[in-house]
Formats: C-alpha cells, sequence, structure tokens
C-alpha cells in the first residue's frame, strides 16, 4: 500500500508540474583513507580518493554518511566525479587509521543512454525547476534501465513529459525516462540493469530528441549526479 501510494505521489507529482526486484549485490572495493593531523594533536580529517566506477552514492554508503552532507562537504552539485578526486568525509564514525575493506552496497546506477547534459538538476525549465537532467540524444536511440528494477509505469501522452517509463527498484528508489518517442516495455516487466526500456524522441516539452532522467527516493527527487557514474 505504501508503495502505491509513494507511485501515485510520484505520478501526480509529474503530471502537474513543468519538470518533472532489488538489485543484485557488487563488492566494493578498499577504500584509500588519509589521515591528517600533528603530533599530540592528532586532526582526525578523514579523505577518499576516488576511483573508477565510483559515485557519490556509493561513497556515502562505504562511510554511512548522508549522501546530501558529503555534497556540501565537497561542495558538490552538477556535475559527477572524477577518478583521482580527493574527498572530505564529515562523519566522525568514519575516522579511520587504516584501509578499510567495506560490505557490499546495491547495485549503482548507470547512465540510460549516451549523450551530453543540456538541462541540470534544479536548472529552471519553462519557470519550473528541473527535477532531473535532460540528456541530448539521437531520435530512436535506445533508453536503457539504469538499475534493475520492475517497470510499474507507462504512459503515451504525460502532460509535459510525453512518452514516459517509471521504474521501481525495491529498496525506495524510482527511476523516471520520459521524452521517449516509443516505449518498448509494459507495466509488470521486469528488467536488469541496461535492459532497453524505450526509445529516445522529443515528445514532451522535449524541443530536440532527448531523455528526461529522475532518480527518486521515496517519491523525493535527487540529484542525479550524485548516483551516476564518470563518463571518463
Amino acid at each position: 500500500m505504501m508503495r502505491f501510494a509513494l507511485l501515485a505521489l510520484l505520478i501526480v507529482s509529474l503530471a502537474g508540474c513543468a519538470t518533472a526486484p532489488r538489485a543484485s549485490q557488487a563488492t566494493v572495493p578498499i577504500a584509500t583513507v588519509s589521515v591528517t593531523g600533528t603530533p599530540g594533536m592528532p586532526n582526525l580529517t578523514t579523505y577518499h580518493t576516488v576511483k573508477s566506477g565510483e559515485t557519490l552514492w556509493r561513497i556515502s554508503k562505504m562511510y554511512g554518511v548522508d549522501i546530501g552532507s558529503l555534497a556540501q562537504a565537497n561542495s558538490l552539485s552538477n556535475s559527477t566525479l572524477k577518478v583521482g578526486q580527493r574527498l572530505v568525509i564529515p562523519s566522525p564514525s568514519a575516522r579511520v587509521r587504516e584501509p578499510v575493506c567495506y560490505a557490499a552496497v546495491k547495485e549503482s546506477f548507470a547512465w540510460p543512454v549516451r549523450g551530453t547534459v543540456i538541462s541540470r538538476f534544479g536548472t529552471t525549465i519553462d519557470k519550473a525547476r528541473n527535477k532531473g537532467i535532460d540528456i541530448r540524444a539521437a531520435e530512436g536511440s535506445d533508453v536503457r534501465a539504469s538499475r534493475a528494477g520492475k517497470v510499474v509505469f507507462c504512459d503515451d501522452k504525460l502532460k509535459g513529459f510525453g512518452k514516459t517509463v517509471i521504474l521501481d527498484h525495491g529498496d525506495d528508489f524510482q527511476t523516471v525516462y520520459a521524452y521517449n518517442s516509443r516505449i518498448v516495455v509494459t507495466p509488470g516487466t521486469v528488467v536488469a540493469q541496461n535492459d532497453v526500456i524505450a526509445k529516445a524522441g522529443a515528445t514532451g516539452r522535449a524541443k530536440q530528441p532527448s531523455v528526461h532522467f529522475e532518480i527518486r527516493k521515496d517519491g523525493e527527487p535527487q540529484n542525479p549526479f550524485f548516483y551516476l557514474p564518470s563518463k571518463q
């Protein structure tokens, strides 16, 4: 019942504004941690050096810190992490002196389509805040599931969004894919990460072929850049 209510809220929020099975586990590599300080008076500041494929979400899970606090501590907003980037870990619970092998976390998110981001999270589109990102894509190119999940919503004419698909990932996360030219799945379909679910297009308010992509947790929009890996 709670999941149905969240889905209904998500659909209403999409239609009403101008922007719109549990995944497999993966082994997390050992994190590199640096501790700085002076003799007798250590400064227990913890740092993490970003490795290939890591995301802010994955790193927040490694250290058990809030993703928003981690982003704020490192002045991060609308870009993905870069390999070799050094992050400050804000939580005292992450203060360790030796490399730590962290427990596995759930499957990471993947980019739904190849292309350039043309509208970022929080920017204004048609006088309303963008609750996701818009990615330029060739007409008819494959739109793929960002994570494994279940198709819980498909609509050909959702106001402002056009042909839209919503996936539920079974762990309070949902992803939204809009502006499509064609939907190739139906409600109830279970998909694996990177399965094709739609074809890119220019429906809804899109002015050129593109994909509108959102990540939501408990129905609340998240900054996709915190969850997506670098394109490097």
